[in-house]
């Protein structure tokens, strides 16, 4: 970060310039640094305060949108891996109170688990189409 002064703290500085403490930081960090101003000096030396300059890369508001989309999209991903886990916890409970049928109940959880995962690819799809291709 660059600096644009030297930073002196007196008891001199502390009474002749107050309106640097009394502004927030934030205000103070934040702001473009200023030119040389006219302001009065104490004892004949010239006041020189530290400026700090923040330096921040704007986004705008299409790239944001893009990541909130995108972000909200990736929500279905973990709805699959719920599903995924329903899915054969009812397998497994369906095996406990029936054994004699095991075939019937299996296939229809690989058919569930397919529909799930087909769903978790759709969710990344539409995810990545959001990131790269808008």
């Amino acid at each position: 970060m660059p600096t644009t002064g030297v930073l002196l703290i007196s008891p001199v500085l502390m009474c002749c310039y107050t309106r640097g403490l009394i502004r927030p930081v934030s205000a103070s960090l934040l702001s473009k640094p200023e030119g040389p101003s006219k302001q009065p000096t104490c004892s004949g030396s010239p006041l020189q305060v530290a400026r700090w300059e923040v330096q921040t890369s704007f986004v705008s508001w299409d790239t944001a949108a893009k990541f909130i989309g995108a972000g909200a999209a990736t929500v279905g991903v973990a709805g699959s891996g719920a599903g995924i886990g329903t899915v054969f916890g009812s397998l497994i409970i369906g095996y406990a109170r029936n054994l004699s049928l095991k075939q019937q109940p299996f296939s229809c959880a690989i058919l569930g688990f397919a529909l799930s995962e087909a769903m978790r690819l759709f969710c990344l799809v539409v995810t990545l189409l959001i990131l790269f291709a808008m």
